[in-house]
């Protein structure tokens, strides 16, 4: 199909068409044709909005498919169709499956489930085997099928002679582990942030050290290594401190938060709410302030929604037994992108949803030029429109931002059929 995207800027630092304002023609989403005016006749669709940015496509980190094993949560070819609507081309998911993704064979499971999905897909394989914590996966087996990074997911890992074994194992390749920063023996019997609303609550609280002892930990690891390390769901100001010294350093040590961290705090589980029940937990307003500052001086590298769907049964119980996560992929830049508008540059969004997450997991990177095939995503950022789960494409209704008002929406997606 012939698109004519009318007026669109293309934002790409490295495209020598950066922060230019033209028409482009896509068919089998690959760019014919690039300039000022480009004649409508022989388009089979028009795209013409207001404030259109055309941009590589974005890329969202640790999502949770949930198959096999759990696929009445999401499932991969739904999940997928969530995060082209969301505006996301490419999906790198966690290995907590059941069974889990700890070989070659459940990378190449996963891949297979995705061929033909409107979004393409991206495997971690698990650190661990069976994310037990004991031995080491079968890492170099699971890259050379195509994973592109090692964690052990919602379960980090806590063994720290383990770890430093990873660390070492994938330099021979030159991966890239991931670690949630949460210590289980200190966040164990935890609920929520611990502060003065858990006190208030009566809740058991995580403390932000049960965070920044397990990333100083790694990190001391990966400084003995010189190995790499993405730390993902990063949510309080003491981490965000560690880890811009590591930075300073020279550490090749990168890191993401989530939506969640940034539009809410632990005031949100004063109803006890089960839907603001996550992990990391929501923090408080310092915290979240923190992460903002983040954003914008470059210390934060990404976005990750951790799109973690939970069916009805899960979410609607006590809140000590409710499980936790939130499906967010869907609306994570409207969500954001309206929130904080004033706060951050077009090219700074594009770098923290898309060119970023790119370099640290080695991703397809095409330059926005003609005849370029690739991924490329389209937002317009004047189209007010209401946020509305009724409306979603997940299985899962775990969301927090349904009637929410905003500026952007995502109008398309390409991908390359390679």
């Amino acid at each position: 199909m012939r698109v004519l995207i009318k007026q669109a800027k293309i934002i790409q630092a490295a495209s020598p068409l950066h922060n230019q304002v033209m028409d482009i023609l896509m068919e089998d989403n690959t760019i014919v044709s690039i300039a000022k005016k480009i004649d409508e006749a022989g388009a089979e669709k028009i795209i013409s909005e207001k404030e259109l940015i055309f941009s590589p496509g974005w890329v969202d980190l640790m999502a949770d498919y949930a198959e096999p094993g759990y696929e009445y949560k999401e499932g991969i070819k739904n999940g997928l169709t969530v995060a082209a609507k969301g505006g996301f081309t490419d999906v790198v998911i966690v290995p907590n499956t059941q069974p889990s993704i700890s070989n070659k064979a459940a990378v190449q499971f996963a891949l297979q489930q995705a061929q033909g999905a409107p979004a393409k897909l991206h495997v971690l394989g698990s650190i661990s085997n069976n994310i037990e914590g004991k031995d080491l996966a079968e890492m170099l087996d699971m890259h050379e099928q195509g994973a592109v990074g090692f964690t052990d997911g919602w379960k980090p890992l806590q063994n720290a002679a383990l770890m430093l074994k990873a660390l070492e194992y994938v330099k021979a390749f030159k991966g890239i582990l991931v670690q949630i920063p949460m210590d289980s023996t200190i966040a164990s019997n935890g609920l929520m942030h611990e502060g003065v609303h858990s006190t208030q609550l009566g809740m058991a609280g995580i403390p932000t050290i049960a965070e920044t002892i397990l990333l100083q930990r790694d990190i001391d690891l990966l400084r003995y290594t010189h190995s790499r390390l993405h730390i993902s769901g990063v949510s309080c100001a003491a981490s965000i401190e560690i880890i811009k010294q590591a930075k300073a350093e020279g550490i090749a040590i990168t890191c993401d938060t989530t939506p969640y961290h940034l539009l809410f705090t632990d005031s949100a589980l004063t109803s006890y709410n089960s839907l603001y029940k996550v992990m990391p937990p929501l923090r408080s307003e310092e915290d979240r302030q923190a992460l903002i500052a983040a954003l914008k001086d470059g210390t934060i590298d990404c976005i990750a929604s951790h799109h973690r769907p939970q069916d009805w049964d899960a979410k609607q119980k006590e809140f000590e037994y409710a499980s936790y996560g939130m499906a967010v992929q869907e609306y994570s830049f409207a969500a954001l992108y309206s929130k904080f508008v004033k706060e951050l540059s077009i090219e700074r969004w594009m770098d923290l949803f898309a060119n970023n997450a790119r370099c640290i997991f080695n991703l397809p990177y095409q330059i926005i030029q003609e005849g370029a095939s690739g991924n490329f995503s389209v937002v317009s950022l004047q189209h007010p429109s209401t946020l509305q789960i009724e409306i979603g494409q997940s299985k899962s209704n775990n969301m927090p931002f349904d009637t929410w008002p905003c500026n952007a929406k995502v109008i398309t997606t390409f991908i390359s059929k390679n």
